[in-house]
């Protein structure tokens, strides 16, 4: 695990973290945010109560327990020790075992993401609504949306084949997407999401338009090409993978051809995101004076 170094800030309390480069996942310290829960200061007695919460909860056969991880943590001494560590997952389902006025707003927020996950899957329309709404809040423009959403329905549409022929595990779907994704564009998703100095953002949230398009079409190619083939199981559909990749290359080359412009764009909407808060609160500051 490649350390990278960081404080996250809960209202006064200081959060340790490590962002793990390969696994693009954020890992916690346990103690850290047990010592807010049970609002203690000392940190001996926080880890205390951990230690006793741990041996409760292994008894009981709790699965959170055994997805902490340890690693070396800086600590108040200025040197590194083993702590328990876990994903933004596991501490949340941690949360639900600590008695705790502090954590009532997290699982009310967890009750609300449920109830919002059964409101999408029994309407769809929901969730895409609920996208488009995202998009908009980030400055993205109507075509650009309109074109991020004909992604969505044909990457919908590739892992429903997946689900379907014996592919089913979340790793295979992304060794898949990794393999058609490389073939296309001559990046992988983690060098794609580099060049754009992405980190947690969802790579297909800072696509270009014409990125967008032929990643449709490489993920279009690739069902079609399966579903001829009757592909099933990850290893088979490594082929229809590279074949429905390689479709969007030769389309990607003779376009930039063409062109003599490059397909592939170290562009993201970050800055755009930005742009369009500053404008809002600059807007909202000279309403206030005008007001006044």
């Amino acid at each position: 695990m490649k350390k990278n170094k960081n404080i996250a800030i809960f209202k006064t309390h200081k959060i340790r973290r490590y962002y793990d480069e390969k696994t693009e996942t954020w890992y916690f310290s346990v103690i850290d945010i047990v010592a807010i829960l049970i609002e203690q200061i000392d940190f001996k007695k926080a880890q205390s109560y951990w230690a006793t919460l741990k041996n409760r909860l292994k008894r009981e056969g709790n699965e959170s327990v055994t997805k902490c991880d340890k690693l070396k943590l800086l600590s108040a001494d200025g040197k590194f020790y083993k702590t328990d560590v876990a994903d933004v997952e596991t501490i949340l389902r941690l949360i639900q075992s600590i008695p705790s006025k502090k954590a009532e707003p997290i699982k009310l927020w967890l009750a609300k993401v449920g109830y919002e996950r059964v409101q999408e899957m029994n309407d769809p329309e929901r969730a895409l609504d609920r996208s488009c709404e995202y998009w908009q809040k980030m400055g993205r423009d109507k075509k650009w949306i309109q074109q991020r959403m004909m992604g969505q329905e044909i990457r919908n549409k590739l892992t429903d084949y997946w689900k379907d022929n014996e592919v089913r595990k979340k790793e295979e779907y992304a060794i898949l997407t990794n393999i058609i994704h490389k073939e296309w564009s001559d990046l992988t998703i983690k060098e794609h999401k580099s060049l754009k100095d992405l980190r947690q953002e969802n790579l297909r949230d800072h696509m270009t338009d014409a990125e967008l398009v032929f990643t449709a079409l490489a993920e279009l190619s690739t069902r079609q090409i399966a579903e001829t083939m009757e592909t099933k199981g990850v290893e088979d559909n490594k082929i229809p993978a590279k074949k429905g990749g390689h479709v969007a290359k030769n389309a990607r080359l003779e376009l930039e051809q063409k062109t003599g412009k490059p397909i592939v764009s170290k562009n993201n909407f970050k800055r755009l995101s930005k742009q369009k808060k500053l404008k809002k609160v600059f807007q909202n500051s000279n309403e206030s004076h005008i007001r006044a």
